[in-house]
């Protein structure tokens, strides 16, 4: 962004008070994910919608990626029916068991069964029980089995969600640095955009001005219209430095480069006449 800034005497009626460039903030969209670009439709200068889909990066291996995770899953779930099988025996085994110790306590009581098959129906139904626990164990972690494929697919799916290039903010396209056919990577840049409706006039003023602008107030903001004619629009201060700092080096003069100025912004609405860089000056 350009942002040079140059001073005027506020005392000379012919002069702004304060002159500088106007900028836009500008966004550097760049890729989200490795590949291919299998297509980037856009232009430099067109207007462009928040989350705007604009191109799509190649999605084949996640694709494959997403496809082997589902099957895993698949495979995995069918090692419940194995368990749930077995769990079925073992609990149908106990039930029996527990018909057995039942009448064996009967004959207990009777004199007719002796201490030996007591003891030994209560020790193959505790085998039972906990063969039965083992089993449940084995379905916690074939579940947990399944939450890990879960989670594995959740990250795939959002690498494939990076391969769409989605724009993000409204404006127009600056810069377009990529075309379809090109390989992307992480962080290289795709194009860059900016929100040309609103753009701000960064100006500099001096010490003495200071006390008499203020954050919200509205300026007088001026742009050649012709050699010796200038347009007036409306702008409003939104940002005043805190610090002061020397006049910028653009300034010619060894008087001038000394001085302290402060940074100031005024916001504009655009109507399309005001470019990035073009020069512009405000009256408070």
């Amino acid at each position: 962004m350009i942002s040079t800034g140059l001073m005027a005497c506020s005392g000379d009626g012919d002069k702004a008070d304060a002159y500088g460039n106007f900028e836009a903030t500008e966004v550097m969209v760049s890729a989200m994910a490795q590949g291919e670009i299998f297509s980037l439709n856009i232009e430099e200068g067109q207007l462009l919608a928040q989350k705007e889909i604009i191109g799509l990066i190649d999605t084949t291996d996640l694709f494959l990626k997403e496809q082997q995770l589902v099957k895993s899953i698949a495979a995995v779930k069918t090692r419940f029916l194995t368990i749930n099988a077995q769990m079925n025996v073992q609990l149908q085994q106990k039930k029996n068991r527990m018909v057995d110790k039942d009448r064996l306590e009967k004959l207990f009581r009777e004199g007719a069964a002796t201490q030996k098959q007591l003891d030994d129906i209560n020790g193959a139904i505790d085998l039972l029980e906990a063969q039965i626990i083992a089993t449940k164990s084995q379905k916690q972690q074939i579940q947990a089995e399944i939450e890990t494929i879960d989670i594995q697919i959740e990250q795939v799916q959002e690498a494939l969600s990076k391969c769409f290039v989605s724009n993000p903010v409204a404006g127009t396209v600056l810069i377009k640095y990529a075309e379809a056919g090109e390989v992307a990577a992480p962080g290289k840049p795709l194009y860059k955009i900016a929100d040309l409706s609103l753009m701000k006039l960064k100006v500099y003023v001096s010490g003495d001005q200071m006390p008499h602008i203020k954050i919200g107030q509205e300026v007088e903001v001026q742009i050649d219209k012709t050699k010796r004619e200038n347009s007036s629009l409306n702008g409003t201060i939104s940002w005043i430095s805190s610090t002061a700092e020397f006049t910028p080096k653009t300034i010619q003069t060894k008087d001038e480069r000394v001085n302290l100025v402060y940074a100031v912004k005024v916001l504009v609405q655009n109507n399309g006449s005001i470019k990035i860089g073009m020069p512009g000056e405000i009256n408070f």
